[in-house]
């Protein structure tokens, strides 16, 4: 990191010393971490350590608050193709971790050790600072939501509310997660409470909802070119370091949409139907558009399943069903009025059949 922008850091840590704001400090801290380039990380620490001034051990310790290298299984969440330094390196007799990163509870910055650097005359956050400087990272999630962010689902929302010790500056993580390409966060802020009166999201469990924003981060990282917003690098940091403060963290939690659904309708091969739906559906239930409704009835039936003539007549009924439950979008209802009338015949076209299902059709 230049000089210039050495200069920079300092005097907005100057700024942040007049404003003691934790939550303002630690949005800086997750925005100047994720500004550093591999190579600007460690000159940028030790030149903070050596300044020694009140604003360098400020932004010392706003990074450390904000700092999730310490929290992962393998990696360095800030950048995982981060070229490590020496003392990062593995040992001979260490074995390489296997795959992307992997968040997991437990851990801080400390002991010297900033961004996965080991940052001389630094131990832990005993840096000689004010009191409120403490309080960064020392959060309470009280609350959690979860829903549609749009009317189709084709992104969702997780939403974490959180409050420091001392109960002041209440603030609420949101981030976006995408359905159609897998689950992946493509958007976070950090706002405050009344942003929630907008949204419309049912509540859920904290420890569920923090975990699905790691698991969306975690399969971002995983995916070379995923389209994101421009913002979103800033939030990261702190988003994950937020979503690893809650307790109970429940990884990989099924969406609960599917068993929520009691509105089978009463006639032959509906439960039949309906579980082909739930197949197709997965782990992402919410996302229920015009274009997947379209390509459920058109598509995937006549090429991956295999259903009784119960279960074809029954199909279009238990698809409105469905429909009216999970969000009742005219739109939605059309394309099945459109698309419906189609499907005894695409079922019998034996030329629209996949492999899979033209293997298991032949077997005896």
């Amino acid at each position: 990191m230049s000089t210039t922008a050495f200069s920079t850091a300092v005097a907005q840590a100057r700024d942040l010393l007049r404003w003691r704001s934790p939550l303002r400090t630690e949005l800086w801290a997750a925005r100047l971490a994720a500004g550093l380039e591999p190579g600007e990380v460690e000159p940028f620490l030790r030149e903070l350590a050596a300044d020694g001034s009140a604003e360098s051990r400020l932004t010392l310790a706003a990074l450390a608050a904000v700092d999730i290298t310490g929290r992962a299984a393998t990696g360095s969440l800030l950048d995982e193709d981060r070229e490590p330094s020496e003392d990062q390196r593995p040992s001979e007799d260490q074995e390489p971790s296997e795959g992307r990163e992997s968040f997991e509870a437990g851990g801080t910055a400390a002991g010297g050790r900033i961004l996965g650097v080991e940052v001389p005359g630094v131990t832990g956050t005993d840096l000689g600072l004010p009191g409120w400087v403490d309080r960064m990272g020392q959060v309470t999630c009280e609350e959690a939501w979860y829903g549609k962010a749009d009317p189709y689902g084709e992104q969702t929302l997780a939403v974490l509310s959180f409050r420091y010790e001392n109960g002041k500056e209440p603030h609420i993580l949101v981030v976006g997660i995408d359905q159609p390409n897998g689950g992946l966060a493509v958007d976070a802020v950090v706002e405050e409470v009344k942003f929630l009166d907008d949204l419309g999201l049912g509540p859920a469990e904290p420890g569920v909802v923090a975990g699905r924003v790691l698991d969306a981060f975690e399969l971002g990282d995983r995916i070379m070119g995923a389209q994101v917003a421009d913002t979103l690098p800033a939030v990261r940091p702190l988003a994950i370091a937020r979503a690893l403060a809650v307790t109970g963290l429940v990884r990989q939690a099924p969406d609960g949409t599917l068993a929520d659904f009691h509105d089978l309708p009463d006639v032959p091969g509906a439960r039949e139907a309906f579980e082909r739906l739930a197949e197709f559906v997965g782990e992402r239930p919410l996302w229920w558009s015009p274009a997947r409704v379209s390509q459920f009835l058109t598509s995937w039936l006549p090429r991956e399943a295999i259903l009784s003539d119960a279960a074809v007549a029954a199909m279009p009924e238990v698809v409105r069903a469905w429909s009216r439950f999970n969000g009742d979008q005219p739109a939605v209802l059309r394309q099945i009025d459109e698309d419906a009338p189609r499907l005894p015949t695409l079922m019998a076209d034996e030329s629209l059949a996949g492999l899979v299902k033209r293997l298991a059709q032949q077997r005896p």
